[in-house]
């Protein structure tokens, strides 16, 4: 069965005609806004080659993890969808047969997120009228592949058409950056910065950790087997990010926990991980020491600080073994923030000119612990609703939950956080429709003047970000 494909101009507008109306004006007023995208996973490589993205298969499935997790759900081996694995054994290698898959399986992606941003591609960015399934795929697979072969469809054509401003994407210390060094050289407008992720080197359980500083130190010239040297190398590489663009730091640490040890013990402790047999209490303390030092760094640098906890990577350990981490296997945990961030906070949270952003993969934090901690420290900001939770209904309970003891104001607007390039405007589109539903609503409730709502909407789709990750 064919079914059209409609994008209802009143998508997600609230079912009560007053509050519709509200929203439709706040919406229009924000809806062309330009996107500033200020943590992401895109590759710098599209921009700075600017090639051909070849196959929907490669474009739309094998970089995005939400797509490939629920077909894995529903015990579709990941081979079948063309995942490399770590041991180069076969995978499908046929696009044709990927895409298929993907059709016969697309209703389950019903009413998940994933279904709004692929719908919202498909009908904006490939001009489809016809929903996927089983029977359109071969139209589906012509129409994209056809598509993607166009100068309009570049990645850097893309960009401009997408009214992007700036798009930040997040590397390790250990990149050298080449390809934002091509982007640079290029001469071309498009603003694609880099974010400073240093995880493999403050990680003592991220894989090849003590090789990893030993990487560190070819590159930067200083010796990491001592404590004054690792630091110094840090700052090495965070400079030298920041002279490629960067204006964040990124750190995706399994728990809030922080730090504030003496030098002494602080020197100690790097001693023992830098050798690669501490234990797991020693690796969790040294991960929360470095969050401290890095936010030492961010107050002499300048760099904006993301804290991005409580995500139980890899899982699923036959996944990882076999096709290596970023394969759908992340897991939200329990995640606690007014204990865990006191070191820190005690150190450096009272700085006006430290920025740090939060996040969070557990709600119950909301109103119980972040709101109140940004509502109180001035280096404190709480990121938007991430991850699992960047769906309509994360946005509203997200808005309901902090803005209470928050406002507006110690949050940072949206970003997208992700590695599907062609979604990015429908994500933008899908947080500018829910921010414009949550402020209509406090205008129906004579909670919020309607000229006010109009600068709130602005600021929560393009002022905020720009402002707090300094662009």
């Amino acid at each position: 069965m064919t079914r059209p494909l409609i994008l209802h101009p009143d998508r997600l507008f609230p079912a009560d005609k007053v509050s519709r109306d509200i929203a439709r004006n706040l919406y229009e007023s924000v809806k062309d806004l330009p996107i500033v995208s200020p943590h992401g996973h895109t590759d710098p490589s599209w921009f700075a080659e600017n090639k051909p993205f070849g196959n929907p298969a490669n474009l739309l499935i094998r970089p995005d993890h939400y797509v490939f997790r629920m077909l894995y759900s529903q015990g579709i081996p990941l081979e079948s969808l063309g995942i490399r694995t770590q041991d180069g054994t076969e995978v499908e290698q046929d696009p044709r047969k990927i895409w298929q898959l993907l059709a016969e399986n697309y209703h389950l992606f019903r009413g998940t997120p994933s279904r709004t941003w692929l719908d919202t591609v498909f009908h904006d960015v490939f001009e489809l009228d016809v929903q996927l399934s089983a029977d359109t795929a071969e139209l589906y697979y012509e129409r994209i592949d056809s598509y993607l072969q166009k100068p309009e469809f570049l990645p850097r054509a893309l960009f401009e058409r997408f009214n992007i401003e700036v798009i930040a994407t997040t590397e390790s210390p250990l990149d050298d950056l080449r390809h934002h060094q091509k982007i640079l050289d290029s001469g071309w407008s498009g603003r694609v910065i880099t974010a400073f992720r240093p995880d493999p080197v403050l990680d003592p359980d991220f894989e090849g950790f003590v090789d990893n500083l030993a990487q560190l130190a070819e590159i930067t010239g200083e010796d990491t087997s001592t404590w004054s040297g690792y630091l110094a190398a840090l700052r090495n590489r965070r400079e030298f990010f920041k002279k490629m663009g960067a204006t964040s730091t990124d750190h995706g640490h399994p728990t809030a926990t922080t730090a504030n040890l003496s030098a002494a013990e602080a020197e100690a402790l790097f001693l023992k991980v830098s050798r690669g047999n501490c234990s797991a209490a020693d690796a969790e303390l040294f991960r929360g020491q470095m969050l401290t030092e890095m936010a030492r760094m961010s107050i002499e640098d300048g760099l904006v600080m993301q804290i991005h906890p409580g995500s139980f990577r890899n899982h699923n350990k036959v996944v990882f073994d076999r096709f290596g981490r970023d394969k759908g296997c992340d897991i939200p945990s329990p995640t606690e923030y007014v204990r865990a961030l006191r070191p820190l906070l005690e150190a450096v949270g009272n700085e006006p000119n430290l920025t740090i952003i939060l996040f969070t993969l557990d709600e119950t934090s909301y109103s119980r612990e972040l709101a109140p901690l940004a509502g109180h420290y001035p280096a404190l900001k709480l990121g938007p609703s991430w991850w699992f939770h960047d769906s309509p209904e994360g946005m509203r309970r997200f808005r309901e939950q902090v803005t209470e003891t928050a406002g507006f104001y110690n949050t940072v607007g949206f970003n997208d956080d992700t590695r599907a390039f062609l979604s990015i405007p429908a994500r933008h589109d899908v947080a500018r429709r829910m921010d414009c539903v949550w402020l209509s609503q406090l205008v129906s409730d004579h909670r919020l003047q309607e000229d006010e709502a109009f600068e709130l909407a602005a600021d929560l789709a393009y002022n905020l970000a720009k402002k707090a990750y300094k662009l």
